[in-house]
């Protein structure tokens, strides 16, 4: 899954958190935080603490990756080729 919003990364929080069997407080304690901090990451706290969201998606056994964007087609291009067909036809 692709996590864009604050309201993603809670998501997957969660979904792993029910795939484990773990509730709101047993997660807290595994992450070190409280049941509070949980439920409001997990209903997409945009200003959470990024040390804590790494320690809760450890305790969860979940590795954060990054990558660049994969860079679609783009209309630039459509554009292009649309003009370059154009050109060819006068």
């Amino acid at each position: 899954m692709l996590v864009r919003t604050p309201s993603d990364l809670g998501a997957i929080i969660r979904e792993r958190r029910l795939k484990l069997g773990l509730d709101q407080l047993s997660l807290a304690k595994k992450a070190g935080t409280s049941r509070k901090w949980i439920i409001e990451v997990e209903s997409g706290k945009p200003r959470a603490a990024f040390a804590l969201i790494l320690r809760t998606l450890k305790a969860l056994g979940i590795e954060l990756a990054a990558s660049p964007a994969q860079r679609s087609a783009g209309a630039q291009t459509e554009i292009d080729s649309i003009l370059d067909s154009l050109k060819r036809q006068k």
